[in-house]
């Protein structure tokens, strides 16, 4: 298992320096992103963050422009003020970009706008989307957050990406952290920077790619720190199906309206592509290890599938002369 070699991670010492697109969806100034904004920074990596000027959990690949400047109530955590325009840099980092749209729309803006200016001619290496403040595991979340949506929309842009999504789950302000070891944005970021340096090792950027194109990592982080007995969670390969939950309504039997709960249906499950004997992402990254699936953009059915299918489709269109 990959979790067994994760202590030689820290030994490695000729990983490429990458050119880092980095964002996410809890916005540019959530304490999750600056962590790792720093982490890959100190591993000499040249990073350029571009977030969403707001919380934008939940937007999935949703493509959203903004139409104006800042409005009311500004920039999360007081980041950017009313009248703000709807993109920026931070007066102190010339690394650091805000701008007021989804996060597909954000990491779009930072592959088109500001990273030509930023990166010159050359290209992005790499798209690092979080660490999102709480966990994204299986299919259905897969679709639904705003992290692995910034994520998919670059790998289907051809920019090798991962998204990282951690257990612990408080949405702070960067300005919190103090720079403690053991803070949970400071060991998440962590576990980003031992990923990519394991990514990155021995790869020429120039002449190969980190990732074949139209695939990309999703990373599930268990919740960890100093409230919790797991410090190091060890990296495992997983895939986004097993134990995987999606949502069931049921009716509140108080208040008549309808709540969600959580599903483990047979179809989420299904084991059709994919490592079939990797363990499941959801109940992995439940306990203190760090899950890591790969995933492809190209949905169809696999050919072993599809042919059957459309061969009994052939046949009775052509029997009912449709």
């Amino acid at each position: 298992m990959w979790k067994s070699i994760v202590s030689l991670f820290t030994l490695l010492s000729c990983s490429a320096a990458l050119n880092v697109l980095l964002t996410n969806d809890d916005s540019w100034a959530s304490a999750n992103i600056r962590a790792t904004y720093d982490a890959l920074k100190a591993d000499g990596h040249d990073v350029l963050l571009v977030g969403p000027a707001v919380q934008q959990s939940g937007k999935g690949g949703t493509f959203v422009l903004p139409t104006t400047n800042i409005t009311a109530p500004g920039g999360e955590f007081g980041s950017i003020p009313v009248g703000a325009p709807f993109f920026g840099q931070d007066s102190k980092n010339p690394d650091l970009f805000y701008f007021n749209g989804t996060p597909a729309a954000s990491v779009v803006f930072g592959i088109d706008i500001v990273a030509p200016k930023h990166f010159g001619n050359k290209p992005i290496d790499l798209v690092v989307s979080g660490p999102n403040e709480g966990q994204n595991n299986g299919p259905f979340l897969y679709t639904l957050s705003g992290t692995i949506g910034a994520t998919y929309t670059a790998v289907e842009r051809g920019i090798p990406a991962i998204a990282f999504s951690a257990g612990n789950s408080t949405h702070r302000s960067f300005t919190t952290n103090n720079g403690e070891v053991s803070d949970p944005a400071n060991l998440a970021a962590k576990v980003v920077s031992n990923l990519v340096r394991a990514l990155s090792d021995k790869v020429n950027v120039s002449q190969e790619r980190l990732l074949p194109l139209g695939i990309g990592l999703t990373v599930n982080i268990p919740t960890f720190g100093p409230d919790s007995n797991c410090t190091a969670p060890p990296f495992t390969f997983t895939r986004l199906t097993g134990g995987a939950v999606v949502d069931q309504i049921t009716l509140d039997p108080t208040t008549g309206f309808p709540v969600y709960n959580d599903l483990e249906a047979r179809g989420i499950n299904a084991n059709i592509n994919g490592v079939r004997d990797d363990p499941g992402e959801t109940p992995t990254s439940a306990g203190c290890e760090t899950a890591v699936s790969i995933f492809a953009v190209d949905y169809d059915a696999p050919e072993r599938i599809a042919i059957p299918i459309q061969k009994r489709l052939r046949e009775n269109i052509r029997a009912d002369g449709l």
